[in-house]
């Protein structure tokens, strides 16, 4: 039979209606389901909730019973299958790696709750400090109102610390020391800190009385709790560390959503240190020049290390301390701003961001850390905290810890931490709408680590700080791809903490401190180390390829592109791009 050409137009049209349908019918599934996915995740998870901006659950806690891991890993395979139902091919551009995202974030969550079992394990899942911490940090409601919240949250810890009791058998020893300490820390955060904010607010006494006795409650529960970790669960903590290699590899797999695997991943550090110790050597030559002719003496042959170890030394004799280093923050904060701007590197952002002096119970670990408003926060405020000492520590060890955190050192924390690293992309981030918050809320943390990282490296490219920056920017380079091989290496191949204590020490020139606390880490937080190297070298890649593509004429365009499409992870920023 023929057709006649409108009858063929008349058909092509109709074909064409039903497949926008089709498109729009699937983009819109998807849509609902993140959304209701995301609603129930908030309410399983009012303290992430609180942690992200979504302040609808401040007066609840998790529920860390079984049934509570038994009733989110049943939500997630649920999740899973309606997922599966979704065709993502027929999905727009954004929500197709909205859906990847989501997926992965999905799986994850299913393996972790029903194969790596922390719950039953790790100590470290039951530290809940940040419970109260995220509603006395940010000033996002009327202080009376949170601390209400506290009250709340405080009365309920000790369901928590019970379910913690029942629920963790076999345990590693280094995760219940841990533990103890952490413990500690919350204790002090109630009776310390919440104590400095009832004495400087005007509140109303019955009111306090109130807080007080669920104060009193919640650090019983806890000293009880303290208590139990070591006098009971200690004894008998024989569990190994070591995740094993298949473990670690399904989990390095959902947490770097990343097409790189152990084997590429520890292929590339083995020989970006050699070439990172060569970078230094070069940079480090004419310094170590200067310091000879200083002393009189006359250069003959010199070991690569010596002379690396030496500037190093040489440059950690300009220190901050306690009385300088808030200041000291604040000039490198201007410094990194003006040279950002001056030198077209990226658009620096108008949202506030305010240099605080880091609190006291949160010292002794880092010098620095931005505080970034979560996804869901109206407020936009970022906090860039700068850590003097704790008061409680020696003379010696305040000395140890400005000499590895000293003035050189203080620039490139400042460039990781605000400009143009974390504050400067998450503000990008925020900027970025999409039919969902999928990104938003499950963003990727090695796209942002990876950010963070390149931002050092690309200032030291340009010159900021002289070559003594440069040295710094190095030396942090070598413990990022330290990092992963360690990581690697400690949980699927037996290194011990010599091996890595000297890998650590003789390759990655830290001091023995830094080192030791880096081995405890690695013990306790499996594929995270890995993160902030596989995030830089993906950062790295895309760079290549758009420059490879597009010239390398413009970086202001090419680094306000990368950062315009939130923070997923960096194989989709780099498929964004049309790389």
């Amino acid at each position: 039979m023929r057709m006649t050409m409108s009858v063929f137009l008349m058909i092509g049209v109709a074909m064409f209606l039903v497949s926008c349908a089709t498109s729009e019918s699937e983009d819109q599934r998807f849509e609902q389901m993140a959304a209701d996915y995301i609603e129930e995740f908030l309410k399983m998870n009012p303290e992430s909730a609180t942690a992200l901006g979504d302040h609808r659950f401040d007066d609840r806690m998790n529920d860390y019973s079984v049934d509570g891991v038994r009733t989110s890993l049943e939500f997630n395979q649920n999740a899973l299958e309606s997922l599966e139902q979704i065709r993502p091919k027929k999905l727009s551009k954004i929500n197709r790696i909205d859906y990847a995202i989501l997926r992965n974030r999905v799986e994850g969550t299913v393996f972790r709750l029903g194969e790596l079992k922390e719950h039953e394990w790790n100590p470290l899942s039951y530290n809940i400090g940040g419970a109260i911490y995220y509603l006395i940090a940010r000033d996002f409601a009327p202080l009376e109102q949170r601390l209400e919240n506290v009250r709340a949250r405080l009365e309920q810890f000790p369901t928590v610390t019970a379910f913690a009791k029942s629920n963790l058998k076999n345990t590693p020893k280094v995760h219940v020391e841990t533990a103890i300490q952490q413990n500690k820390g919350t204790i002090s955060l109630i009776e310390n800190e919440l104590q400095q904010i009832i004495d400087e607010a005007d509140l109303d006494k019955k009111f306090v009385r109130k807080l007080n006795r669920a104060r009193k409650k919640a650090t019983d529960a806890l000293g009880y709790y303290g208590g139990w970790l070591e006098y009971d669960l200690m004894p008998e903590a024989t569990l190994d560390f070591r995740i094993g290699e298949d473990l670690f590899r399904k989990k390095l797999h959902y947490v770097l959503h990343s097409d790189l695997g152990m084997e590429e991943i520890l292929r590339r550090a083995e020989v970006d240190l050699v070439e990172t110790q060569n970078q230094m050597m070069q940079i480090a030559m004419p310094i170590y020049n200067g310091l000879i002719a200083q002393q009189g003496a006359k250069n003959g042959f010199v070991d690569k290390c010596i002379v690396i170890k030496t500037v190093l030394d040489h440059l950690a004799e300009s220190v901050p301390d306690n009385e300088t280093i808030v200041t000291k923050a604040e000039q490198s904060l201007a410094e990194c701003i003006e040279f950002t701007k001056a030198n077209s590197l990226v658009t620096v952002p108008d949202d506030p961001v305010e240099l605080i002096v880091m609190p006291e119970f949160q010292r002794g670990v880092a010098v620095a850390y931005c505080d970034a408003p979560g996804p869901l926060e109206a407020e936009s405020k970022t906090f860039y905290a700068i850590s003097p000492t704790p008061k409680d520590w020696t003379e010696d060890r305040v000395t140890s810890f400005f000499r590895e955190y000293n003035d050189y050192m203080l620039h490139d924390l400042t460039i990781h931490e605000a400009v143009p690293g974390h504050y400067l992309q998450l503000a990008h981030s925020n900027r970025f709408q999409a039919p969902t918050k999928v990104r938003a809320i499950f963003y990727s943390g090695p796209f942002v680590e990876g950010w963070a990282t390149y931002a050092e490296q690309l200032m030291a490219e340009k010159g900021y700080g002289g070559p003594e920056v440069h040295m710094q920017q190095l030396k942090m380079r070598l413990r990022m791809i330290i990092n992963s091989i360690i990581d690697q290496k400690i949980h699927t191949a037996g290194m011990t903490e010599q091996e890595a204590m000297d890998l650590m020490m003789n390759e990655g020139f830290q001091e023995e401190g830094e080192s030791a606390g880096k081995w405890r880490r690695a013990c306790m937080t499996s594929t995270q180390l890995s993160t902030y190297y596989v995030g830089n070298i993906e950062v790295n890649d895309i760079r290549k390829a758009y420059e490879a593509k597009h010239g390398t004429g413009n970086m202001k365009e090419m680094h306000d592109k990368m950062l315009s499409f939130g923070s997923p992870p960096s194989k989709y920023v780099k498929q964004s791009m049309g790389l």
